[in-house]
């Protein structure tokens, strides 16, 4: 079988992406993750399906970690499914902003994404990618930090010199937590910055690795720490949302979007 895919990358964290309106092969866990694997495949932290989906949402997204198994939200993969959506010819230009804006299902439900800017000359972009709503009474305090689900499980733990710090070391064993975690979690380590910016380093489950960055970690880590600006390995986001009191509601996630290439496996 020869499959078409498209690669894309959010602050480094990278996705192939593939479109099945007309035709879905329905992909095997082995075959997915012999494409995400880095040495005999394409490569890539997980993998996307843009599929159909009914009215009023312009597709549907599934969402596979690199390991081949159904995942639960990617942040950055929804940003960089915006952006190909976008390129093949999806959603509506916005009257009010004059943005183009796409409005999907993702696996915690609807999304909607602002394409705040796309360069087709160097396929880069920025894209804005809002977040479901999440309860305060969900964000608890849990071992040396914090726990709470932005679409997908967090712990968040302040460290020092997270510049040198063990994060595939503890981020494994954390993950690995079963009284904690019985489902297994994402692990974020975070550090105040100088200039103010929250560094944030994750390891993530289904990748089983540091990934170069993670939007429903970044998100994780802004709602616990207060801090709207973020920087990654890969690249600077920004988080906004509004407590209620009793809900962190319109939560928006944006940060940079980059087309790599198309190509046939």
């Amino acid at each position: 079988m020869s499959l078409s895919f498209y690669k894309y990358d959010g602050a480094g964290n990278d996705f192939v992406l593939l479109d099945i309106r007309a035709n879905d092969p329905q992909l095997s866990q082995k075959q997915i993750a012999h494409i995400c694997h880095r040495r005999f495949g394409v490569g890539a932290d997980g993998l996307m399906t843009l599929g159909n989906a009914d009215a009023p949402y312009d597709f549907e997204m599934k969402y596979y970690n690199s390991d081949g198994r159904i995942g639960s939200m990617c942040g950055n993969g929804g940003r960089c499914i915006a952006a190909f959506a976008h390129r093949l010819g999806l959603g509506h230009r916005d009257e009010t902003t004059g943005r183009q804006v796409l409005d999907f299902i993702g696996f915690d439900g609807p999304h909607h994404a602002e394409i705040l800017l796309f360069d087709e000359a160097s396929g880069m972009g920025l894209v804005q990618l809002g977040m479901r709503d999440i309860a305060c009474d969900d964000v608890r305090r849990c071992l040396d930090g914090w726990f709470l689900d932005t679409g997908s499980p967090h712990y968040v733990q302040r460290v020092d010199d997270l510049e040198h710090f063990d994060v595939v070391g503890e981020g494994r064993r954390l993950r690995n937590n079963s009284d904690q975690f019985p489902e297994g979690t994402n692990v974020d380590f975070i550090e105040d910055l100088p200039d103010g910016t929250l560094f944030v380093r994750t390891y993530e489950r289904g990748v089983e690795d540091e990934t170069w960055a993670c939007g429903t970690g970044v998100t994780a880590c802004a709602i616990v720490s207060g801090n709207q600006k973020l920087k990654t390995l890969g690249g600077d986001f920004k988080v906004t949302f509004q407590s209620t009191g009793t809900h962190y509601r319109q939560v928006q996630l944006t940060g940079p979007v980059s087309f790599n290439f198309k190509g046939e496996i």
